[in-house]
């Protein structure tokens, strides 16, 4: 079941990019941009990365951190990183237990078959600065990803 707003942010824990290790812990005192995506190196991940990219200095003045998710590990992520010029990590959630607890996996017959194929469905979570979730988007618009996380930050 995903969180809601107002609920408190389930807690996790991986390693990222360059191989450091996160925590939700890690981002309190600001926001924190949570997205899922199925995939690295896809069309739909892809437009919706770069879109968080290129207007990611946006974000940050609006006291947010962005962190993306998906199943692929440390060095898919490094690659996918590297060739799209991407400006914030990404957790590798080889073992999906962030998925579940956020709920972005195995949901419907899609998400069943995602879950099956070891993808998160597309779902971000905006939590707030005392760690409780603002805002979730389900409704992802890939191209324009950057300007919905905008509009509620």
């Amino acid at each position: 079941m995903k969180p809601r707003p107002g609920d408190i942010a389930p807690d996790f824990s991986g390693l990222t990019t360059d191989g450091s290790r996160v925590r939700l812990q890690d981002y309190r005192g600001r926001k924190l941009v949570l997205y899922f995506y199925p995939m690295d190196d896809t069309p739909g991940c892809t437009a919706q990365d770069c879109s968080l990219r290129d207007r990611y200095a946006e974000i940050e003045a609006k006291g947010a951190a962005v962190l993306g998710v998906s199943a692929q590990g440390v060095e898919s992520h490094d690659r996918f990183t590297r060739k799209h010029e991407l400006n914030f990590p990404l957790l590798a959630d080889t073992g999906r237990a962030v998925a579940r607890a956020y709920g972005a996996i195995g949901g419907g017959l899609g998400g069943t078959l995602r879950g099956m194929l070891g993808m998160a469905e597309r779902v971000t979570f905006v939590i707030d600065e005392q760690g409780r979730i603002a805002h979730v988007i389900d409704n992802v618009n890939t191209k324009d990803h950057a300007g919905q996380v905008l509009a509620l930050l």
